[in-house]
């Protein structure tokens, strides 16, 4: 899981949205609070394009966005990335596998910030 940690921090940190989502299934479900803030509805984003569709969007209201691993933590078809993202906040993004793709994902973010990716204004 070292490789994938590896590439999916090179691939955000380059903004490189493409091969962010190589690792992910077409079906794929991804729960977040930022996509709440940055998409609306419940933080829920199904397919594939339409979690392309988030991190762009996210990736234009976040220009400065980079994140720092700070560890990773392997399961039964499972990885969690704690990483310092660019506010300076600690996230966890939790990753369900089928194989070799995530096939579910949740973003978790400590504390009860309104705002935990310092997204600006839409």
């Amino acid at each position: 899981m070292r490789e994938f940690v590896d590439s999916w921090v090179k691939a955000w940190n380059a903004h490189d949205v493409d091969a962010v989502l190589a690792h992910f299934a077409e079906d794929v479900t991804f729960r977040s609070p930022v996509a709440a803030q940055l998409v609306g509805g419940d933080g829920t984003i199904r397919g594939k394009a339409a979690l392309r569709a988030y991190w762009e969007e996210g990736l234009r209201r976040i220009p400065d966005l980079r994140f720092e691993v700070l560890g990773s933590y392997v399961g039964v078809d499972c990885l969690v990335i704690n990483y310092r993202n660019q506010k300076g906040g600690l996230v966890n993004e939790v990753l369900i596998f089928d194989g070799p793709l995530v096939v579910d994902g949740y973003g978790t973010y400590l504390g009860d910030d309104a705002n935990p990716a310092g997204a600006t204004a839409g």
